[in-house]
């Protein structure tokens, strides 16, 4: 968790409280100058869609700093890429492209393992899949949209997670979403980590389920939320809650930590209540073979009731998949609306998947898997290990590819996204409402494909805009001299 620094904390607010009183004083202006104008006849009588306070902040921050967001590439999201350039003669408030692009080290992109450049293995078996099945199999999974590629895959997936079944979607947000109120409604309970990703938030909310919030990665007091919802029962009635599920993250994706999840499991099996485990950070990134934080963790797969994992992170295409017993699956392919009205999984994007797993398990043919998951480690624990060095504040824990900066006053932000660019280093900021409003900060995501050159690069450039900015909250180590082994002579 960030403990927020008082001097930090009391710039950040007057920085914002700025920000707002000027945005005040021009949307005053604005509507006096409005005032005057004759307003469109076709809105006559139509109350306005987007009130002044309703995009308050899209107007008057976001729009300030929008060209450190959204950045458009013209390449593969690789090591290195092509970063379009743009420009804008109107103070920000529109951006236009331009012809030219910058060759950037890509420390933003989610690409853990590398597959989402072109791969010896997985290129080849996705364009030959993309002339037998064509882009789109234009239909849903129950009427025309099942090919035997989506059938090999869920076979896949649940022999990779260790899972007796999985079914698959074409969109990781959407797992989540539109997963959580199928399994659980109105009477049921919702206990969720308070830094659980929106997709998880959206989809409690839309389940009609009540929602409790435990701290953060905290096992007691997730305890004591059971204990109290349990004696309490549901509101009014105080009738025993039909289910409870726990839903928790593998890796944070705005923390970079990992889940307790040996505790959590322990709480949950405790008092009887169901485990939702998010994966879409962890698998394919952590563990020996790949297999997310349960490997990692030491945790049985059996343990877990319902695991959810994405495509687009480790293994360079797009989707997700649940896997759970053949029950659950089977329940789910019924009354799943994902599955009975949205177009199944793109035909090469499932390809890409399966060549992705298979290269990891080592069915290729190649040692190739265990070299990339043995490489993301150590780049991940050796980028991380040298920011701190410096003094930058970095959380997360060993392992993750996922490294927050913290950058927290709202002028840093843009300041370090645009110096970075400028040395052809491409990295993402992140701020409100992504992140509480006075943590904002620079993921950095590292990859598989980084050499140590490319870290070291990295590191040079976020090192010197680091002190250029003033994000550097704690004192760097001194440079470490080669130490001289003299033996004494008696």
């Amino acid at each position: 968790m960030v403990r927020l620094p008082y001097v930090t904390a009391l710039t950040t607010l007057f920085s914002y409280g700025l920000l707002f009183a000027f945005g005040q004083l021009r949307d005053f202006f604005r509507k006096i100058i409005d005032w005057f104008k004759s307003t469109s006849k076709d809105l006559k009588g139509y109350a306005p869609i987007c009130l002044g306070l309703e995009d308050f902040y899209t107007r008057r921050l976001y729009l300030r700093i929008q060209d450190c967001f959204s950045r458009p590439i013209a390449s593969a999201p690789d090591a290195w890429f092509d970063v379009v350039e743009r420009y804008s003669k109107d103070n920000n408030k529109t951006l236009h492209r331009t012809s030219k692009t910058s060759k950037c080290l890509n420390l933003g992109s989610y690409n853990y393992l590398g597959f989402a450049a072109a791969d010896e293995y997985c290129t080849p078996r996705v364009i030959e899949s993309l002339k037998k099945y064509s882009p789109s199999t234009c239909s849903i999974r129950v009427d025309g949209g099942t090919t035997d590629l989506h059938t090999e895959l869920e076979f896949l997936v649940a022999r990779f997670v260790g899972k007796p079944a999985a079914i698959t979607f074409g969109m990781g947000y959407v797992t989540n979403s539109a997963i959580i109120p199928v399994l659980i409604g109105k009477g049921g309970l919702i206990i969720s980590d308070s830094l659980n990703h929106n997709s998880i938030v959206n989809g409690a909310r839309g389940s009609g389920a009540a929602v409790r919030v435990f701290q953060h990665n905290n096992a007691p007091h997730l305890e004591e939320v059971l204990r109290e919802q349990i004696a309490e029962g549901q509101p009014r009635t105080h009738r025993p809650w039909k289910k409870i599920i726990v839903i928790v993250e593998g890796i944070y994706s705005m923390e970079g930590e990992l889940c307790q999840l040996p505790e959590i499991i322990a709480v949950c099996k405790k008092y009887k209540v169901y485990t939702y485990l998010d994966e879409a950070h962890s698998i394919g990134a952590v563990g020996k073979s790949g297999k997310g934080v349960c490997e990692l963790l030491g945790v049985d797969p059996a343990d877990v009731d319902i695991m959810m994992g994405t495509f687009t992170k480790s293994f360079g295409s797009c989707g997700g998949y649940i896997a759970a017993s053949k029950e659950i699956v089977q329940y789910l392919k019924h009354a799943c609306p994902a599955q009975l009205y949205a177009t199944s999984m793109s035909p090469p994007a499932v390809q890409q998947v399966i060549s992705a797993l298979k290269v990891i398990l080592g069915e290729d043919g190649s040692s190739r898997g265990a070299q990339k998951l043995a490489q993301i480690r150590e780049n991940s624990n050796f980028f991380r290990s040298e920011l701190k060095k410096m003094g930058f504040e970095v959380l997360g824990d060993n392992d993750s590819p996922v490294m927050p900066i913290m950058l927290y006053n709202p002028a840093k932000i843009p300041a370090f996204s645009r110096d970075c660019l400028k040395q052809n280093v491409a990295v993402v900021t992140v701020a409100f409402p992504a992140t509480p409003l006075l943590l904002a900060r620079a993921r950095i995501c590292i990859s598989a494909a980084h050499s140590r050159e490319d870290l070291l690069k990295g590191l040079e450039v976020i090192s010197k805009v680091g002190d250029l900015v003033g994000i550097k909250y704690f004192p760097a180590e001194p440079p470490k001299h080669g130490h001289q082994a003299h033996k004494k002579v008696d």
